[in-house]
């Protein structure tokens, strides 16, 4: 898949998310109004809250498609991954705040007597939002997109808070009040854990950390594949929004022209990019093989 069709197509997932999300939100806040579910209303704001994520992630990708540049050598794909953190930042802060307000609602003892509109929207979120978790992860890890994967999260952080909300919401219906607070802060503390997984993903990547090793396995293997490559005598990758970027060390026969080995190294550089869609960037190295005091032409 090309750079333009990656982009457009996690473009067009988290499109599809905004205008669903933005139904829901409002189905939610009118379902609890009229039918006195504070859980309910409260589970629109979080929705809300949720704009303010996917908003900060369409952003994220049009700065991420942008191309190379003199001020970004390396692209924009780390505001990506700057987004997702901002979305865990989300996570965590909804988290907190719903549990907050069902510790308060079971000091008080300030129950709810709901509708059934209120036990409707519950339910219907936990299904539209558990498909929207699929639908978006599948593209998600297709792409190896954080911010959809991010994304993807929040929408599985979701389903989970309904599923709180439709069991306190039912059970505050059939006149267990306390049941509402209660499932409501239980969940929370697995939104708090979406929130702290998301965020480690994030840092993780911001700090350059390292890539999977069976993906430096695999681009190892291709690359000592090439006639005249006598071994991969280094090799780094990480992390650059959806993309990977790739540093490696090639050991070669120190008696080859430089134009010899020049046109190995680009061999092995398309190579890379043809069996790795999600590679961005490849940087290689050329060392005389067999010498400890090498000089590194780079490439």
């Amino acid at each position: 898949m090309q750079r333009n069709e990656r982009y457009d197509s996690a473009e067009r997932i988290i499109k599809i998310g905004f205008w669903i999300n933005a139904v829901l939100m409002l189905f939610k806040l009118s379902a609890g109004h009229w039918g006195h579910s504070g859980a309910v209303f409260a589970d629109g704001i979080e929705s809300g809250c949720d704009f303010v994520a996917i908003f900060s992630s369409m952003i994220a990708l049009k700065l991420g498609r942008q191309p190379f540049d003199e001020k970004h050598p390396y692209g924009h794909g780390r505001a990506e991954s700057l987004s997702a953190l901002f979305i865990s930042l989300v996570i965590f802060a909804t988290g907190g705040w719903i549990l907050y307000d069902s510790l308060h609602a079971i000091i008080v003892r300030d129950f709810q007597s709901p509708g059934i509109i209120a036990v409707v929207a519950a339910l219907m979120t936990i299904v539209i939002k558990e498909w929207l978790y699929r639908f978006t992860a599948k593209t998600g890890h297709g792409l190896e997109s954080p911010t959809l994967l991010a994304i993807a999260e929040d929408h599985r952080k979701d389903a989970l808070t309904s599923i709180s909300t439709l069991v306190g919401v039912g059970g505050a219906f059939f006149g267990f009040g306390i049941m509402d607070p209660l499932a409501a802060g239980l969940t929370s503390f697995f939104i708090l854990h979406v929130g702290y997984q998301t965020c480690r993903s994030a840092a993780h990547d911001l700090m350059d950390g390292n890539v999977p090793p069976n993906f430096i396995d695999r681009v190892t293997q291709l690359a000592e594949s090439v006639e005249k490559v006598e071994h991969v005598h280094d090799i780094r990758g990480r992390r650059s929004g959806q993309y990977m970027i790739i540093d490696l060390k090639l050991d070669m026969d120190p008696d080859m022209t430089v134009k010899e080995s020049h046109d190995v190294a680009k061999k092995v550089k398309k190579l890379i990019f043809d069996g790795f869609p999600n590679v961005g960037d490849v940087m290689i190295h050329v060392n005389p093989h067999n010498e400890e005091n090498e000089h590194l032409c780079r490439l």
